[in-house]
């Protein structure tokens, strides 16, 4: 039983259990690697160590509630996933094809780059993309950039280096928990959208299908 082992626990590791627990609720990925602003450099997220000693814990503890604990060893992402498929965050257009850019540059960028799994980009490389993509016709407004960049960061699927998130030149890093929350058969549909001729105004139904990803509920 996961009493039993939470009952080992020191006092001070009970309260990061109690911590990591609700991360994983709120941010959905916790990945093993990540940049340290004020030493410029890659480090290991020991809260994605401690989920990883006590991974046993945790399963167990999320099981009777529902709830699935996922680890992933080569890329280095720890998930949570619904068994029953409910809590679900759905995402606006213009977020969810923000993502899937943001996926493509990764799969584009990993190709040339294989000793690490995080990608570096920028705003103004993901815009550009997206408009020589066709995906957007033009460049959407900074408070849209700024909202929909923000909010892939809050699921720990993108870090921002420096800079405003608006900003062309802002850097940012992706992160391997990307290649987890668009599936392959989702990414297929949201290439079927784009390559009709109006892949901003398909049916309501059809598109919530497609933006329905992450972990999670908001407010339409």
């Amino acid at each position: 039983m996961w009493m039993e082992d939470y009952e080992k626990l020191n006092n001070s590791e009970k309260e990061e259990f109690k911590h990591l627990a609700n991360l994983l609720l709120s941010k959905t990925f916790i990945t093993r690697d990540y940049y340290d602003l004020k030493e410029s450099m890659m480090k290991v997220n020991p809260e994605y160590r401690f989920i990883e000693r006590h991974f046993e814990l945790f399963s167990d503890y999320f099981f009777y509630s529902g709830w699935a604990v996922l680890k992933d060893n080569q890329y280095g992402v720890i998930s949570m996933e619904n068994i029953y498929e409910y809590n679900r965050l759905k995402l606006d257009r213009s977020t969810t094809l923000m993502l899937y850019t943001i996926r493509l540059i990764y799969e584009e960028e990993r190709e040339k780059i294989s000793l690490r799994n995080e990608i570096m980009t920028t705003t103004g490389q993901i815009i550009h993309k997206m408009i020589t993509m066709n995906i957007f016709r033009k460049k959407p407004s900074d408070r849209d950039i700024s909202e929909s960049l923000r909010l892939l960061s809050n699921h720990n699927l993108i870090q921002k280096i420096s800079g405003q998130w608006e900003d062309a030149d802002t850097k940012i890093m992706i992160l391997p928990s990307v290649l987890f929350v668009l599936t392959n058969e989702k990414i297929s549909r949201i290439h079927e959208l784009l390559g009709t001729e109006e892949p901003m105004n398909q049916d309501e139904q059809e598109t919530e299908q497609v933006m329905d990803t992450l972990r999670g509920e908001v407010e339409e």
